[in-house]
């Protein structure tokens, strides 16, 4: 069977903060600018989960597309769609939520659940920025 490089697009609201508490209140103005604002600011998430497989010899699919929209609901929408990362999400409690960071943890949390099939993640937080991870 082929393999095949599968892609899935989901959206979703979040708003951060990015701010190092290590950091002075300037230095952390001059890093971040205005994305320190004190009390955050949103973004309109793009996010492509990428599968990459041998197909299924019965289905002719890498993964059922609805079945990848339920795990992602699940796993990740369920926890940041509309959530204030900074407070509402455990992960970034201690961990600055930049999209480099907040890619890692998405990978994290769907890793388990899609395993090898899982080939990376894209995440646009803007037009012109997003990060992209492949796991380590």
């Amino acid at each position: 069977m082929p393999i095949v490089t599968l892609s899935c697009r989901i959206t979703f609201c979040a708003s951060h903060r990015l701010h190092n508490d290590k950091l002075s209140e300037e230095e952390n103005r001059r890093l971040f600018g205005k994305c320190n604002y004190v009390n955050g600011h949103g973004h309109n998430y793009v996010l492509y989960v990428v599968l990459k497989n041998e197909l299924d010899s019965r289905s002719q699919m890498v993964m059922n597309t609805d079945e990848i929209e339920k795990i992602t609901q699940e796993h990740v929408l369920n926890k940041i769609d509309h959530r204030y990362l900074n407070v509402d999400v455990p992960e970034f409690k201690n961990l600055i939520p930049t999209v480099e960071n907040i890619v890692v943890v998405i990978w994290k949390w769907l890793k388990p659940v899609l395993g090898d099939k899982l080939y990376q993640l894209r995440l646009d937080e803007t037009e012109y920025c997003s990060a992209i991870y492949e796991g380590n």
